[in-house]
């Protein structure tokens, strides 16, 4: 028997759609390159979205044409989204931080018709141009009179003058639910990055899932700022989530600087936001060297790596900031578990709560997950356990765009396909999971596995520490052993005694770093993330002094 309902596809047009209608007047903020504020809304940001999907569709782009974006967070941008998704098309987010040979690959691979860019990244493009001759047009993001000129770039076009060419009288068509419309290239380290291509299905459920009160928890009354890059997993998906709850949004654009940030949280009264721990470290250390106080600012989720806990209670204690610790992947859309209290544990002490906030926490409707060891046997939820995280819901990806790397998934007895993500986890009894590694990075030390994650947040707990890294180095005896590598605090004076005397009584003795080896920097990659495998190279001859 079939049901009586509207059968109403959902569509990430119908998103904004609700938000031109129903919270109009609610205001878009950005941050330009140009250097100034501007200010639209929901209202806006959709008429002009029509009329960009109607220019993009009299310039030939067609149903499944794939349109680029090398772009920070601003309105712009995120009139491409709607408009390039909402007329049938792909929005492409590609990041700009990778290697521009490496971008150039990501374009060609993915097909792109069209590619709009922020003025920023003009060398990039001039550099990539002409490795992409399928690009029919590279479209500055930018003012008619701020409109750049280049003999390397073929076919500029303007993105003002491009947008007024489309009419307002555009409606967005009707599409299969599970057509697609974005398409994200993971950040890997070894090998080519491969493409998650996701549906207007898989966004919209994302997107109903992220702004659930024990997920996100947006609403109406917020104001969220985004410090997660827009081609960083569509920012975590609060360009859809923010217009379906009606929050103002604030998109700081290039600028992600302590002071840059603050200012921005401080004049649009911003109550929420998002990024990556790198980031927050940036802005903890301006607000604490300049003696300042949040007046709004109140939740924000982290993820993209693990949250030091340091960095948690800094945020809670300090400033009376609610960190909400999160974990996902380009695979997953990318939210998977974000770490909020149940009742259970309201009445319990202060300490065992903060246990519980430093997981990555629990799944949100739509993901489930389950640990495995290495015969794929299910390892027990007990919060010891240690197993292969594996993921499967509505917004995980079942292949890679254009069938790379072969079918990923790995399959239960019951013939049921599970996404190995690659990190090595726990989970306890009530659900929570604690990423203690990734596959690739965990130090197995005579047969026993070692967190390095664990060892890096008790490291950068330490006050003298600005950042810390641990890598397994070969070992005669125990196959490897822990080597930490840290960044010390300007001015900071510790010694490789003072830090492996700061593991005693918080590990197990046998856990604690064999030799500590102190660098100017720590390498990052695309996303913030730490280089582990740069860090192997430049130790690849490195002895330790228990070898």
């Amino acid at each position: 028997m079939q049901a009586l309902m509207m059968d109403m596809p959902l569509l990430i047009s119908s998103i904004l759609q609700h938000a031109a209608r129903h919270f109009g007047d609610v205001e878009i903020v950005s941050r330009r390159t140009e250097g100034d504020i501007h200010r639209t809304d929901y209202k806006t940001l959709e008429r002009r979205s029509r009329r960009l999907a109607d220019a993009l569709q009299r310039r030939g782009a067609q149903n499944g044409d794939r349109i680029g974006t090398l772009a920070w967070n601003n309105y712009r941008h995120m009139e491409v989204y709607y408009a390039a998704g909402g007329m049938g098309g792909v929005v492409h987010t590609v990041n700009p931080r990778l290697h521009p040979d490496q971008i150039a690959w990501i374009v060609n691979h993915a097909g792109d018709s069209f590619l709009a860019f922020d003025l920023t990244f003009l060398p990039i493009i001039e550099a990539i141009a002409p490795q992409c001759p399928n690009v029919k047009a590279w479209i500055p993001m930018v003012d008619r009179d701020r409109q750049p000129t280049s003999d390397k770039i073929p076919n500029l076009l303007n993105y003002e003058e491009l947008l007024e060419s489309g009419s307002e009288d555009y409606r967005w068509p009707t599409l299969d639910e599970r057509s697609a419309v974005g398409l994200c290239y993971t950040s890997g380290t070894t090998g080519n990055p491969k493409g998650a291509l996701y549906s207007h299905r898989s966004s919209v459920l994302h997107a109903y899932g992220a702004a659930l009160p024990d997920a996100m928890g947006a609403s109406a009354r917020d104001t969220i700022l985004p410090v997660v890059p827009m081609f960083h997993v569509n920012a975590w998906g609060i360009p859809y989530v923010a217009p379906m709850v009606g929050a103002k949004l604030v998109f700081p654009g290039p600028s992600l600087d302590g002071k840059s940030l603050y200012e921005l949280f401080e004049s649009e009264k911003v109550t929420y936001s998002a990024g990556v721990p790198t980031v927050w470290l940036g802005l903890l250390q301006y607000v604490r060297e300049n003696k300042l106080r949040f007046s709004t600012f109140a939740r924000t989720v982290i993820g993209g790596s693990a949250c030091p806990p340091s960095m948690i209670r800094a945020f809670q204690d300090e400033y009376g900031v609610e960190v909400i610790h999160a974990w996902g992947m380009t695979e997953t859309s990318p939210l998977g578990t974000l770490c909020r209290l149940q009742a259970k544990h309201l009445d319990l002490p202060k300490e065992q709560q903060e246990k519980i906030l430093e997981k990555q926490g629990h799944v949100v409707f739509g993901i489930d997950l389950k640990i495995v060891d290495d015969d794929n046997q299910e390892v027990p939820w007990d919060g010891k356990s240690f197993g292969n995280l594996l993921a499967r819901g509505p917004w995980v990806v079942k292949e890679y765009f254009r069938g790379e790397g072969g079918d990923p998934l790995v399959y239960d007895e019951d013939g049921e396909g599970w996404f190995p993500t690659g990190d090595v986890a726990t989970i306890d009894p009530d659900g929570y999971m604690h990423i203690t590694d990734r596959s690739k990075d965990v130090i197995k030390s005579g047969g026993e596995w070692i967190s390095t994650i664990d060892l890096e947040n008790i490291a950068i707990s330490h006050p003298s520490i600005a950042n810390a890294a641990v890598i397994g180095v070969p070992h005669p005896k125990w196959d490897e052993r822990p080597l930490l590598v840290v960044v010390r605090e300007p001015g900071a004076d510790v010694s490789r005694e003072d830090l492996l005397a700061f593991y005693e009584g918080k590990i197990a003795k046998w856990w604690t770093p064999d030799d500590v080896q102190f660098v100017e920097s720590i390498p990052l990659g695309a996303t913030g993330k730490i280089l582990k495998t740069r860090l192997r190279e430049q130790f690849a001859d490195y002895k330790l002094p228990t070898a």
